[in-house]
This record gives C-alpha cells, sequence and structure tokens, in this order.
C-alpha cells in the first residue's frame, strides 16, 4: 500500500496562496491522484484529480481557475497549488491514490482517508 505524507498547510489571509504537497512512497505515475478536504463534520469534497498517466485533470467548479495539480514524478510528489484562496477554503487537505480516472477519483469516490492530511485556514 502506497504512504501518503501531506505537507504545506497554514494560515493565510483571503486572496493569499499556499503550495500542498503529498509525497507518496512509491512512483504514482500509472494512477490518479487526488486532492481532498474536509472539514470537522461534513463530508469530504475533491477539489483535483490528476491521472498522471494519461495527464488528465478534473477540478470542480468550486476552484477550477484558482487550484491547480501537478506532479513531480522524480521525487513521487503531487503539488496543489492554491491561489486566490477564500475562507470557504478552510479545511483539513489529503491526498488520495486509486487506478481511476481523473474524474472518476473526484465524483465518485467515497473511501476513507488513511493519512493525516495538512491543515489549511484562510482568515483576516
Amino acid at each position: 500500500q502506497v504512504q501518503l505524507v501531506e505537507s504545506g498547510g497554514g494560515e493565510v489571509q483571503p486572496g493569499g496562496s499556499l503550495r500542498l504537497s503529498c509525497a507518496a512512497s512509491r512512483p504514482t505515475d500509472t494512477y490518479t491522484i487526488g486532492w481532498f478536504r474536509q472539514v470537522s463534520g461534513k463530508e469530504p469534497e475533491a477539489v483535483a484529480c490528476l491521472d498522471t498517466e494519461n495527464v488528465i485533470t478534473y477540478y470542480p467548479e468550486s476552484v477550477k481557475g484558482r487550484f491547480t495539480i501537478s506532479v513531480d514524478s522524480e521525487k513521487n510528489t503531487v503539488h496543489l497549488q492554491m491561489n486566490s484562496l477564500r475562507p470557504e477554503d478552510t479545511a483539513n487537505y489529503y491526498c488520495v491514490i486509486r487506478d481511476l480516472g481523473a474524474q472518476a477519483l473526484c465524483v465518485n469516490w467515497r473511501g476513507k482517508f488513511s493519512s493525516r492530511g495538512t491543515q489549511v485556514t484562510v482568515s483576516s
């Protein structure tokens, strides 16, 4: 099983930026990586998915144009660049790796997170 470790979270003001990283314990170049977020007491929400093999991305409307997912294959790391952050982006962010298409992972996945995530707080 691939181990995932998220990092890069923190507190920023509205309009600010953060870059999250998801380090995998082995190569991810045949899988799809997804970033999800969850606020305590609420259902998880997908924010970006990348099919690394076919280079296909999927973003929900809530983050489209603001968030960008990318992969550094040499470092087995997937990044999430988040710009124009809003207070409603506040959540714990997790990465997930599955053998699914990008849209399928983002839209249909309902599993449990196996990693600790990284907290993002957007506040003035």
